[in-house]
């Protein structure tokens, strides 16, 4: 049975604030919190799941403490779930560790400009995850990596990706020796690109786009052409556009 303390605690973790005070997030579904167990990478701190579930992931949690275990029911997953529809189970696990001084150099890398869909980071991440970018460096005000929603649209991916949120211009300058590709409304065609090992692609703000300073910065504008009269693209959908390119340039 789940105490009032465990219900008012997991929804606490809706906020940034105590996510990052904890060093925590939730995770919920089957798919999601099954790919994490399985992982083993994270620690589980709490489970909370109907009965079916529990006794048909026996052997994933065989490493977590019983009393972390929680029996419950659809009406009490609805208390505690982050999002519209629960579903079987929800649990809160230990964040990454951070890494702070990722590998940049002869690999393919994204960087965000405040981002700032859940929606659209989920799926980047998971895009990333696809093409095998290890790399995503957000803007401070970027949305955080383990808001509820991101941490659902991934799937699974946010173990496999690494993120680091910083001050970009900063980051910029530190890393100069290395190409920056800055996605725009106008530039060279990502399809006329050569052949590019090495370099960190800039994605903007859905709504205003990279900021001056940013695109003043980068290497060089690169574009995706457009054949109709929509004004621009999904965040996410560039993304994925532009890696596949990218990455699979004979």
């Amino acid at each position: 049975m789940l105490s009032k303390k465990i219900v008012k605690y997991i929804q606490s973790l809706s906020h940034k604030k105590f996510r990052d005070e904890e060093g925590v997030f939730v995770a919920e579904g089957p798919k999601v919190v099954s790919e994490f167990l399985s992982a083993e990478i994270i620690e589980c701190k709490i489970i909370c799941a109907e009965k079916e579930w529990l006794f048909e992931n026996e052997i994933l949690l065989k490493n977590i403490n019983k009393e972390n275990i929680f029996e419950t029911d659809e009406h009490w997953l609805k208390s505690i779930s982050l999002l519209k529809t629960p579903n079987k189970v929800a649990a809160v696990f230990t964040k990454k560790p951070a890494v702070e001084n990722q590998n940049l150099h002869g690999r393919i890398s994204l960087m965000l400009d405040d981002l700032q869909d859940p929606g659209n980071m989920g799926t980047i991440i998971r895009i990333a995850d696809w093409f095998g970018v290890e790399n995503i460096i957000c803007s401070e005000h970027s949305v955080d990596c383990y808001n509820p929603k991101v941490v659902q649209s991934t799937m699974g991916s946010l173990l496999r990706v690494n993120l680091i949120y910083t001050d970009l211009k900063l980051f910029m300058k530190k890393h100069k020796q290395i190409p920056f590709y800055a996605a725009s409304l106008s530039g060279v065609s990502v399809f006329k690109l050569p052949k590019i090992t090495e370099g960190i692609f800039l994605i903007g703000n859905e709504s205003k786009g990279l900021s001056e300073e940013i695109l003043k910065s980068a290497s060089q504008k690169i574009t995706i052409p457009k054949a109709g009269h929509a004004e621009s693209l999904n965040a996410a959908v560039a993304t994925g556009i532009i890696l596949s390119q990218v990455v699979f340039h004979s």
